[in-house]
């Protein structure tokens, strides 16, 4: 299968060139050439089938070409080795916990699947590949721990300053080796505006090859529709029968579109709910028809803060464009600090279950939609282990939480990063290394 520039004005290329490049040359995102859903037979029998074949079964279409059937089920076998359970909250309410892999966010399944993906297609080559990345939070994390120790793969992680938690900006720069932290004196709109522009770069891509690991990477985004199949397979008994809701706390609008892939892959849901802190560019957009990206605002859910979500364009493709059609599938609101807060209380005191703020987001979004459908049953993703937000949950619900050995042998760790202001100090540091 080939993949297109959503922009329309470049070459179509393979799997493996839409990896490695990352983002086109016309500045478009990667989109694959045709999505062909699963049989109803997969949807009705995915009781009996394990992680990793409902894995396999889903991104085979896009990949298969390129990746042999064995080596992509090991690849597979590799990065789903944990669990991801639905957790009850309340009769008709679960949260999909995405925080059990190695750092415990989200993002380790989608940055583990591309370090695999980039080891294998370096295989026998001499030509080092580096990874230019931008994190609001999670993101640095998982990559630098999936790529960390890859042959012929550096990676160059872009942060914004004092604007991520402690536990976040330990994950991304204490590990060394072939990891590197620039520290952004800006907000995470400025890394990603950064990574793009070096994209772009002549002067830069004539002497590197530069990839992506952001949720722009077609490797970094697609696979996180595994856990909505995962989280489909545990409702359907959990559920009762009843329409399932995914409420997806958003911030550059990855994650929520790939679980409406796993929509166009066949996949019964009735509604996706995008909750959003105050950056509420997509809220808007459901609202008005408008798209009016902004300046992010920092937020205590700060992986959220973006402005300008770049995958929300996958999103209006994968209904083309049809407004009167992505509304019949989508819901966004937005929430404030204050909300969330109360949320996280309400949560813990009602269910004795600590929610990160981000998870409380999510919750806040599913209880929204469902004042109106009230006869449904609702997920919403915790995307990240409380505890890498520590000081906010226990200050929050007045409880300690245990840290857990992946954080552990973090903390003590001494951080090493290198700041910088401007696209400049970035092009210097990535010509002179």
């Amino acid at each position: 299968m080939n993949f297109y520039s959503l922009n329309k004005q470049a070459p179509n290329v393979s799997f493996k060139d839409a990896v490695i490049k990352g983002i086109a040359p016309d500045r478009g995102l990667y989109f694959p050439e045709s999505i062909t859903p699963l049989p109803a037979s997969f949807f009705e029998n995915i009781e009996s089938l394990s992680n990793v074949e409902i894995a396999f079964e889903a991104i085979k279409q896009f990949v298969s070409e390129e990746i042999p059937e064995d080596k992509l089920k090991a690849i597979l076998a590799t990065v789903l080795d944990f669990d991801f359970p639905v957790v009850e909250i309340d009769e008709n309410t679960g949260t999909l916990e995405l925080f059990h892999g190695p750092t415990m966010a989200f993002k380790d399944v989608g940055a583990r699947f591309m370090a695999n993906c980039l080891g294998y297609f370096s295989e026998g080559e001499n030509k080092e590949v580096t990874v230019l990345v931008a994190t609001s939070g999670d993101t640095g994390g998982a990559v630098a721990n999936g790529f960390l120790g890859v042959k012929g793969i550096n990676v160059v992680i872009l942060y914004p300053s004092g604007k991520v938690s402690d536990i976040q900006e330990r994950q991304l720069t204490t590990l060394g080796k072939n990891i590197t932290a620039l520290e952004v004196d800006g907000t995470f709109d400025d890394c990603q505006n950064m990574v793009k522009t070096a994209f772009l770069d002549n002067d830069l891509l004539s002497q590197m090859q530069l990839t992506s690991a952001n949720s722009i990477n077609v490797a970094r985004w697609l696979p996180q529709l595994f856990y909505f199949l995962f989280a489909y397979k545990e409702a359907r008994s959990k559920g009762k029968g009843k329409e399932i809701i995914f409420s997806v706390p958003s911030g550059n609008f990855g994650n929520i579109c790939a679980g409406m892939m796993a929509q166009k892959l066949g996949m019964p849901v009735k509604q996706f709910v995008a909750a959003t802190n105050v950056n509420d560019t997509v809220p808007q957009f459901m609202k008005t028809q408008e798209y009016n990206p902004k300046p992010s605002t920092a937020t205590i859910s700060n992986a959220m803060d973006v402005g300008d979500p770049s995958n929300f364009i996958r999103i209006r493709h994968l209904f083309k464009d049809n407004f009167e059609n992505l509304s019949k599938n989508l819901s966004s609101y937005s929430f404030t600090d204050e909300e969330t807060k109360k949320a996280m209380i309400q949560i813990y005191n009602n269910s004795n279950y600590a929610a990160d703020p981000h998870g409380a987001v999510g919750y806040l979004g599913l209880k929204k939609y469902q004042e109106k459908e009230a006869d449904t049953y609702g997920i919403f993703l915790e995307t990240a282990h409380p505890v890498k937000f520590l000081d906010i949950v226990e200050d929050t619900i007045g409880k300690k939480i245990e840290i857990p050995a992946q954080i552990t042998k973090v903390m003590d760790k001494e951080k090493v990063s290198i700041k910088i202001e401007t696209y400049n100090e970035l092009k210097d540091y990535l010509l002179a290394n």
